[in-house]
């Protein structure tokens, strides 16, 4: 299934929303949601590429390990942060450029979120 289109996530946002949450919550999640099949199939390559045996792995032990793979690796770290920023608009990234480490902060926090909640639903 190929969507081309942002999904509208509401009541994200209020009156004293700071304009990074703003971004995070109108630009960064929706974003995120519509690469989400790609950010799987791209963990499960990362997974299978570095011969990491996560079937043997407790949960816990699972989710300590996406939360390094996303601190450590900064190939794949900056790889994946590309599947988000390249879906922005020139004023998007006009934003992003004056705020890159707190959006690239924002952005991996979500993404490694979100790993670990589908952590059943990857074929490891």
């Amino acid at each position: 299934m190929k969507n081309n289109e942002r999904p509208i996530l509401s009541d994200l946002v209020n009156a004293g929303t700071l304009d990074i949450e703003k971004f995070q919550n109108e630009i960064i999640r929706p974003i995120i949601k519509m690469q989400h099949q790609l950010l799987i199939s791209s963990f499960q390559n990362y997974v299978q590429k570095r011969k990491i045996d996560f079937s043997t792995l407790t949960e816990q032990k699972k989710r300590s390990r996406i939360s390094s793979i996303y601190k450590t690796d900064n190939n794949y770290k900056n790889l994946t942060l590309g599947f988000i920023i390249g879906h922005f608009t020139f004023e998007e990234f006009t934003f992003y450029a004056a705020n890159v480490s707190e959006v690239h902060k924002r952005i991996l926090q979500i993404i490694t979120q979100r790993i670990k909640d589908s952590i059943a639903y990857i074929n490891l």
